[in-house]
């Protein structure tokens, strides 16, 4: 490498460590003590981004906590769910739909132990987070409103491979532990990274209707959690015809993929029990208090007041957002009935679930 290439990477390496710095001080972020820390060690001006990776490798905390996952089909609120988790001191949550599926998204990622460690990184790692990072986080491509993001992903790589550093014998929850590790790690502007996490969230829709996902994501975490909403087919139908027409826009296909989902989450429950938590999207809506302290003791997590306002990295969201984000467009697209879908259509509809629905209403947790 010559002089003038030499100096160029230092360059661009310095003004990436200022873009940071600045973005902590700035009025985003609360203070807490990584941030603190990197200020402090930074005296708030220019830090060279090799200094800031090795100030983030010394003070990276090992996320060794199982995952509570939120999967159904598309169009059920579960990114909405995952953002009324943002936030909670106990949590760690997962601020974009978890994309780690391989080798396509629907598919819970087989991990060969026998592969090496780099191998194991490209088939986890969200590729999402690059965009995000250029262009900040937004829920959905007709809000207005993007959030900051500042993600390292060379950083996250580090961080991942050097996990494996302190564990003499490699398992499969290792490989996913250190992915963790290494997410929040290297997403410098997460504000709820530090203290004691008992527990992950992510949601990913889908990923829960097969049942071979389900067995490898409960071998990885024995202890893990799968929270299902259950949405009514006729108020589902009218969301997703409405802002999916080109996946949803056949009645007769449609409502064909929401049993398959309800007859997946019967089949989930019945074989994972109390693993397994369903819960109505109407409720959560509707009796969102109610629902969020059953859920809180579902994780073993204490109630929180921030589990009632979905917020990302902390910050309150807008409530008129697309369906792309599936938070508050859902709900108000829910709530708006079934504008969307004829007469006709709502008889197919009821005559088509007339069996499954009852019988996933009935596996459903009750709220009065």
């Amino acid at each position: 490498m010559n002089s003038q290439h030499r100096h160029r990477e230092k360059d661009r390496e310095q003004k990436l460590g200022e873009r940071i710095i600045s973005y902590f001080i700035g009025i985003y972020v609360k203070i807490r003590y990584r941030i603190w820390m990197l200020k402090k060690e930074s005296n708030e001006s220019n830090l060279p981004l090799q200094n800031l990776r090795r100030i983030c490798l010394e003070h990276t905390s090992p996320v060794t906590s199982p995952l509570a996952l939120i999967s159904q089909i598309e169009g059920s609120g579960g990114s909405y769910l995952n953002q009324l988790f943002d936030g909670h001191p106990e949590l760690h949550t997962h601020p974009h739909e978890l994309m780690i599926g391989y080798p396509e998204q629907h598919l819970w990622p087989k991990i060969d132990l026998d592969d090496r460690p780099e191998r194991w990184f490209e088939i986890l790692f969200e590729d999402i987070v690059d965009e995000y990072n250029r262009e900040g986080y937004k829920r959905g491509r007709e809000d207005n409103k993007t959030f900051p993001f500042i993600f390292i992903a060379s950083l996250q790589r580090e961080i991942f491979l050097n996990y494996f550093d302190s564990v003499q014998f490699i398992t499969l929850r290792d490989v996913f532990d250190a992915y963790m590790t290494s997410y929040f790690g290297a997403w410098l502007s997460n504000q709820n990274y530090s203290g004691p996490k008992k527990i992950v969230t992510a949601f990913s829709s889908t990923l829960a209707m097969t049942k071979e996902n389900m067995g490898l994501f409960f071998e990885v975490y024995p202890e893990g959690r799968l929270i299902s909403l259950v949405t009514d087919p006729k108020n589902w139908s009218s969301a997703v015809k409405r802002h999916r027409p080109e996946k949803y826009g056949d009645i007769n296909l449609a409502v064909n993929q929401w049993n398959e989902n309800a007859l997946a989450a019967l089949r989930n429950k019945e074989r994972y029990d109390d693993r397994v938590c369903l819960i109505r999207f109407e409720d959560l809506v509707s009796k969102t208090k109610a629902v969020m302290l059953y859920l809180a003791e579902f994780l073993g997590i204490e109630f929180d007041d921030i589990l009632l306002v979905p917020t990302f990295n902390a910050l309150p969201l807008e409530t008129n957002t697309s369906f792309q984000g599936e938070g508050r467009g859902i709900v108000n697209s829910h709530r708006s009935g079934q504008e969307k879908v004829t007469a006709e259509e709502l008889n197919t509809i009821e005559r088509m679930t007339s069996e499954v629905y009852p019988l996933v209403l009935s596996k459903v947790v009750r709220f009065e």
